[in-house]
């Protein structure tokens, strides 16, 4: 079996190794909501610390992208993933330990090194199980795989927060270590079994080389993920300013139609093509930001919300399909990685620009600003795909001398 010619019935060993992402994903989400309180209400810290917290796993989890890679392309993708499982479960146990230190030194010092195990395990998992998936349902499959892996992050997120705060309500702050613990050592113990996706032979590539390949794919998608940066960021702040009531409808109605379009509509990658599908998507996020921009009222917020949550949702899948096509196979899960880097900065810098714009023009015109990035995104992928159509018909055109 290779990439190119998948099993027969591939899709129950895919959901399988997806099962990893999200409970390393159900983990993120619990611990979103619940370690700011605990930080904040058990330990005494101020805002900064809370900060540093909730930013180490991401930081972390950026630092992981090349190794992550390097680990899926030449010792294999499972390996990845099942590491990355023990690293989550490292993590719960390091917080858990930090909890029964409460009021000595070392209990924010394991709860910090358990956060930067975690963003580095999410790291594993993530690049692990795309390359896994791919490696398992065929190339041809990638933009399908890729959104059922999303689908997975977004709803274990979805599911981790009031999971999270069940957990805290009925047990203490210290069941948030045990249950990462348990439900990602179990995994492991899972994903262990199943069966490996075949090592790709060739040559690998250096990371800045594959970076280099996939950088105008990872811009486009950089630009398009703004949007989702400052609803996710700034909402409730936008609703607040506008004396709007129930902002939290925003971010609910932009994740629904971001799952529901993944559900609906992963097929149409492999129909239509990466090129066309992330021209479309950015173009209607595009308008969703400027709703969002200009809208006179909360309803036409809400549906601003909804169209950009529409476009967002295939944009990663969509150019991830022409991107991972511009470095050898055996690379793939170095493209992947490089390609998600590009993701985490985005929405790492996203943050604290957009807050600085606001706080000198308000929230509204932050939402014009990722309209404008959308459609610089659309202006870019139609350059990429032009050159795709030219190189394409230049090796065509030697095919035909060749034969002739």
């Amino acid at each position: 079996m290779t990439a190119q010619s998948p099993p027969r019935h591939y899709k129950p060993l895919v959901l399988s190794i997806i099962s990893a992402t999200f409970l390393c994903y159900l983990c993120v989400g619990m611990s979103l909501v619940v370690l700011p309180l605990y930080v904040s209400q058990v330990l005494g810290q101020g805002a900064v610390m809370v900060g540093i917290v909730i930013s180490l796993q991401f930081l972390a989890t950026l630092c992981a992208r090349p190794l992550a890679g390097r680990i899926a392309d030449r010792v294999g993708a499972k390996q990845s993933v099942v590491a990355g499982l023990v690293g989550c479960a490292l993590s719960g146990m390091l917080v858990w330990l930090s909890m029964l230190l409460v009021g000595h030194a070392a209990s924010i010092v394991l709860l910090l090194i358990g956060r930067v195990v975690l963003g580095f395990s999410q790291g594993l998992i993530g690049t692990g199980t795309l390359s896994w998936t791919i490696g398992i349902a065929g190339s041809r499959r990638m933009g399908k795989v890729i959104s059922w892996n999303g689908i997975a992050a977004y709803g274990s997120m979805a599911v981790g927060a009031p999971l999270g705060m069940s957990l805290v309500g009925l047990f203490g702050y210290w069941s948030l270590g045990v249950a990462t613990t348990l439900a990602t050592g179990l995994g492991a113990l899972f994903v262990c079994r199943l069966k490996a996706a075949p090592l790709v032979p060739g040559k690998r590539l250096s990371f800045l080389s594959v970076f280099a390949r996939i950088a105008p794919y990872g811009l486009a998608l950089g630009l398009s993920n703004i949007g989702f940066g400052v609803i996710a960021t700034f909402i409730t702040l936008y609703y607040a300013s506008q004396g709007w009531e129930h902002a939290a409808w925003g971010l609910t109605a932009f994740s629904l139609a971001f799952v529901a379009a993944r559900l609906l509509l992963a097929g149409v990658i492999e129909r239509f093509g990466g090129y066309r599908v992330a021209v479309a998507c950015c173009a209607t996020e595009g308008l969703g930001m400027v709703l969002l921009w200009l809208a006179p009222s909360a309803g036409w917020a809400l549906g601003g919300a909804l169209l950009a949550g529409f476009g967002v949702s295939l944009i990663y899948p969509a150019l991830g399909v022409v991107a991972v096509k511009n470095v050898p196979e055996s690379n793939r899960s170095a493209a992947l990685g490089a390609y998600s880097l590009c993701l985490d900065l985005s929405i790492g810098l996203t943050g604290p620009l957009a807050g600085a714009v606001a706080g000198g023009f308000g929230y509204a015109i932050i939402y014009g600003l990722a309209a404008l990035a959308a459609y610089l995104a659309v202006a870019l992928v139609l350059v990429l795909f032009r050159r795709s159509l030219a190189r394409a018909a230049e090796v065509e055109q030697r095919a035909g001398r060749a034969d002739g």
